[in-house]
């Protein structure tokens, strides 16, 4: 019975320093993230650097991390990442900082996304379920989002079609922030600097298509 007390608390104890950890480097991200979109407005960076800088950033979450993530050379790593990605929706926000109401849209899009991941967070942490079974789904819908938006970029080049496709870029992120906040909460994700990485990119993706959204909808235009 105590050595079953003691595992408990044990496991208790891993779960809370993952999540504790995650939140903490997820901040200092986002921090620097910003710092890296704010260089990219200012020095007037292109959408040629944007796309070079998006590749790069794949390119080592796809290579680097996965052989760092356990040593905190992934530290290094997860701050290369969100510098890679700040920086390459600069263009994208002098863009819509150049329109006359582009300031509150910015700071709409931010604060949508922030209202999201919190409630998403406290949704996760409160109901303790699983949500491991949306991995498949999100996995398969993101692949889906890949291939249509290269077809409408190529072939149909349709607003509409690209505003539906943010629109479920917005909602497959939701998905995917509750599936990976309740994997840290429940013991499924216990590598921290995975698991800031994986929220980031859900930030990212949900930031950037709220603000697509928001941009269409404007009046402005």
């Amino acid at each position: 019975m105590n050595t079953f007390s003691t595992t408990t608390i044990s496991n208790i104890k891993v779960k809370n320093k993952v999540l504790s950890d995650t939140m903490r480097l997820l901040s200092y991200t986002l921090i620097f993230g910003g710092l890296a979109s704010w260089f990219s407005v200012a020095s007037g960076a292109g959408f040629g650097s944007a796309i070079a800088s998006s590749i790069a950033a794949i390119v080592v979450i796809w290579f680097v991390l996965p052989k760092t993530q356990n040593s905190n050379k992934g530290i290094i790593t997860a701050f290369g990442i969100a510098g890679l990605l700040g920086y390459s929706i600069g263009p994208m926000l002098s863009h819509y900082l150049a329109m006359p109401n582009g300031a509150d849209l910015v700071i709409q899009a931010l604060t949508g996304t922030g209202i999201a991941f919190f409630a998403i967070s406290f949704y996760a942490q409160n109901t303790k379920k699983d949500f491991s079974f949306l991995n498949g789904m999100i996995f398969f819908a993101m692949i889906g989002i890949i291939a249509l938006s290269l077809i409408n970029f190529f072939f149909i080049e349709s607003s509409a079609f690209s505003l539906l496709m943010s629109f479920a870029v917005v909602l497959i992120m939701g998905a995917f922030m509750l599936s990976q906040m309740s994997a840290i909460i429940n013991g499924g994700e216990t590598n921290y600097i995975a698991a800031t990485v994986g929220l980031y990119l859900a930030l990212h993706n949900m930031f950037t298509s709220l603000l697509h959204l928001l941009g269409a909808f404007s009046n402005d235009d």
